[in-house]
């Protein structure tokens, strides 16, 4: 990214699949920003699960959740602080709600198939969901409604992380 340009902070929102990519890429897009001066906070979906761990899985619950993260994003935001949230964030209308509550939204689409996120599966939830072991399991036992159009779209099938990353750089440096 050229050093003349200053970048607008703007909520950066990385939504897909379990698996899919999202909270790889973001954790690097995280320091990249952070390297170049920028303030920079960095909302993961297992990280703020942790912290409020009641929160369920039922479409409400999930919707609530993402309106809370979402506020908290916006406010980072309107003082000037770039947010990167990564959330399976699987309803658009939830994710809508957030768009709204921000000055500066920036969806991003991590599109990794079905296929491939249970490929990748290390904790074996989607077996455990493919059995019946795991309720409300998005992909599997829960719908996934991907975004109409979102700001940036990421397959991960066939790219490293750090191509990833420098998509997501590249659209904040050549969006305005």
């Amino acid at each position: 990214m050229s050093e003349e340009k200053k970048l607008k902070p703007a909520v950066l929102w990385f939504t897909g699949l379990s698996g899919s990519g999202k909270s790889t890429i973001s954790e690097k897009v995280y320091p990249a920003l952070k390297e170049r001066g920028y303030r920079v906070e960095h909302l993961d979906g297992d990280a703020i699960r942790d912290i409020f761990p009641s929160t369920g899985f039922s479409k409400e619950e999930r919707n609530a959740h993402i309106r809370r993260v979402g506020y908290i994003a916006s406010r980072l935001q309107a003082h000037g602080v770039f947010v990167i949230g990564s959330f399976i964030s699987p309803y658009r209308e939830a994710r809508d709600f957030v768009r709204d509550l921000c000055e500066d939204f920036v969806e991003i689409y991590v599109s990794t198939p079905l296929e491939v996120c249970e490929e990748r599966d290390v904790k074996g939830l989607y077996a455990k969901a493919r059995k019946g072991e795991i309720d409300n399991f998005t992909g599997i036992s829960d719908p996934y409604e991907e975004p109409e159009n979102p700001e940036l779209e990421i397959d991960t099938t066939d790219i490293t992380p750090g191509e990833g990353v420098q998509m997501v750089l590249d659209y904040l440096e050549n969006r305005d």
